[in-house]
């Protein structure tokens, strides 16, 4: 006769008493999921989350309280999870799990990792880890009404890299700087000039007119010319964005005819560009001023402050009020200091909602809310926190069949919006096989990669490549040339000299290998090198075999339309990749931070391709989806945010 231990039987009640396993994240989903874990009768739990509790996170993370604000997710999660299970023992880090000190032999203490992140850096990372320590990982996410659990286990399943991911959504400096035609444009735009004068500057973010567009010119001889001029000094001394507004003392009126008034005169003398296109207007302080009238109260007034649009006077004074703001902070904090961009910092989003609503103004667009440009800026998806509590609940339900040692019947479970055609919700699909071409996963990895050695510096090859693209944390790279020549290494200092190099002047060429490796993920990457000097504009590299730009058409499918999230499918996967205009919310996903995290789910989403895997309880072919994607800071409030570039 089998014994139970509540619901449990006793075999597996005393496995979860005695293993040990590790949470990473306790945002929105990782809250639900330290309660379940608790009461569940896990006992040894460490959770870990680099971030800390912000008052937009108290309607859904019921572990935190208002009085927890500004304090550590991890450190209060664990408080409030020991008040439903005083003798659980549970250990919290307020770090980032990229961190070198969680290493792998950190990993091999536990029997198992949940993750409840939301950005790929971070859970590229730890599918590494575990990959290398042989640990089994069961990934998750949610985006709105949409959620998916997933389980990796080396060797038996796919890995979280298997299936290549679209790149990110990127706008062309030339559209951000010279022709905007959508909000979004002057909302990336605003969000670059806050970085521009407060922040970390950034080359590839500038915000002046770009004399070298192409469109301006309409000969390859006047566009080389235009651009080989904007590069020279000539008897002017240029100065950065920041410099310029230092020197005005960060002046409101003077930086606001700057970019609103004499920047756009400058535009309109590049006359080609407004050929086809509506002209801007120039927008003049000193006029907006004597026109103004004084502000009535209107019906609007009575509602959200967040999601009134104000006239282009109400603006201006937003503008003023928040470079003040940002000013004095900026004073306060010293010589040098550096403002970082957050959507939860009312001045800095005061700015950014003013600068994008200027100029939306300025090239003919109806200007937006509040609300609704810090749900483009930051990329919001309306976080639903049912959602979470049942992905939280099937992670739990994953978790027991791989501690009673039923690996084999794990699934990969997706909840969708509205029921499929067999009136279910929750969809669950038989894992996939490891992809043989996995550059992570395979037995010995590797992949191609077509770049211009004569204009990739090894900075570019170190920063762009092998960390951004290939999400490698500290890579050492060794040149295949028979001496073993190091080209980059992770100590620092030692081959800092290189780093403005070009790769051909170390005599890499076409059909070079260069060897990476990542000691602290236990990962060596062999790169075979394609010489190319046909990228297109703006393109540094390209991997060879990814291009989900190309991917073949979409199939259409009335399952999957009845079934997308805030009325879009791309948002639905959801993905980082795609422009996406919610009907429901009315929101655009464009770089998010919140993922829907399985493995094989990630293929092609920008062009809506899908992938047909047996349902596990009648082997017909379900729709599986793709996951969300996105790039950047390890920040694991998993049910918000998907992020800009």
């Amino acid at each position: 006769m089998v014994q139970l231990v509540g619901s449990l039987r006793k075999e597996l009640a005393d496995s979860l008493s005695s293993c040990k396993v590790l949470v990473v994240g306790a945002g929105g989903i990782g809250c639900e999921l330290l309660k379940n874990l608790v009461l569940t009768g896990f006992k040894n739990i460490d959770v870990i989350d680099l971030d800390t509790i912000d008052v937009s996170n108290l309607n859904r993370q019921f572990l935190f309280q208002k009085k927890h604000v500004g304090k550590s997710k991890a450190e209060v999660a664990k408080e409030s999870a020991l008040q439903f299970c005083p003798t659980a023992n549970i250990t919290a880090y307020h770090d980032s799990i990229m961190n070198p000190d969680y290493n792998v032999e950190f990993f091999r203490k536990f029997s198992l990792v949940m993750n409840a992140l939301d950005n790929r850096a971070a859970r590229n990372h730890v599918n590494r880890m575990c990959l290398a320590a042989d640990i089994p990982l069961i990934e998750s996410g949610t985006a709105g009404y949409l959620g998916q659990v997933t389980v990796i286990k080396k060797g038996m399943t796919e890995c979280y890299e298997c299936v290549p991911k679209p790149a990110q959504k990127t706008f062309p400096g030339c559209t951000i700087r010279n022709t905007p035609s959508e909000p979004i444009h002057c909302i990336v735009w605003a969000k670059y000039l806050f970085n521009q004068l407060f922040g970390e500057e950034d080359a590839d973010q500038e915000v002046s007119p770009d004399t070298a567009d192409p469109e301006a010119a309409w000969n390859p001889e006047e566009t080389a010319a235009r651009a080989t001029a904007s590069e020279k000094d000539g008897d002017i001394r240029r100065v950065s964005t920041k410099e310029w507004a230092k020197s005005t003392g960060y002046d409101p009126i003077k930086v606001f005819n700057k970019l609103f008034k004499d920047d756009i005169m400058y535009l309109l003398t590049m006359d080609k560009l407004w050929k086809k296109r509506k002209a801007p207007t120039p927008l003049d302080w000193q006029q907006l001023e004597n026109s103004a009238r004084p502000q009535e109260e209107s019906p609007a007034s009575s509602g959200l402050k967040d999601q009134q649009v104000l006239d282009v006077w109400g603006y201006c004074q937003l503008f003023r009020h928040s470079v003040e703001t940002l000013r004095s902070q900026l004073q306060e904090k010293g010589a040098g200091a550096e403002l970082v961009w957050d959507k939860d910092d009312p001045p800095a989003m005061d700015f950014v909602t003013a600068a994008a609503n200027l100029r939306m103004n300025i090239f003919s667009m109806n200007m937006k809310s509040r609300f609704d440009v810090k749900s483009m800026a930051g990329n919001i998806i309306p976080a639903i926190a049912t959602t979470n509590a049942v992905i939280a609940g099937l992670i739990v339900l994953e978790g027991l069949k791989i501690l009673s040692g039923e690996l084999e019947s794990c699934r990969s479970i997706f909840l969708n919006k509205c029921p499929n055609l067999r009136k279910k919700l929750l969809v669950p699909c038989i894992l996939d096989k490891p992809s043989p071409n996995c550059y992570v996963c395979a037995s010995k990895p590797e992949v191609t990669v077509k770049v211009n050695v004569q204009k990739t510096t090894v900075l570019s090859l170190q920063d762009k490549i092998l960390k951004e693209r290939f999400g490698m944390v500290a890579p050492d790279v060794q040149i295949e040339d028979g001496k073993g020549t190091i080209l980059i290494s992770s100590e620092e200092g030692e081959t800092e000299a290189n780093n403005n190099k070009f790769l051909s002047e170390f005599g890499i060429r076409n059909g070079s290998r260069l060897q990476a490796d990542d000691f602290l993920q236990d990962y060596t990457l062999l790169i075979n090198v394609l010489h190319t000097e046909e990228l297109e504009r703006d393109v540094e590299f390209e991997v060879v075999g990814e291009a989900p730009d190309k991917a073949p058409p979409p199939q259409s499918n009335k399952e999957e339309v009845n079934s997308i999230t805030n009325g879009n499918k791309d948002s639905a996967q959801p993905s980082t990749s795609c422009k996406v205009t919610a009907d429901d919310d009315d929101l655009m996903i464009i770089d998010s931070d919140e993922e829907v995290g399985a493995p094989s789910s990630s293929a092609a989403v920008a062009s809506g391709t899908k992938r047909k895997h047996p349902d596990s309880e009648t082997g017909e072919a379900s729709t599986k989806r793709p996951r969300t994607d996105q790039s950047a800071a390890t920040n694991y409030d998993d049910d918000d945010i998907i992020a800009l570039d």
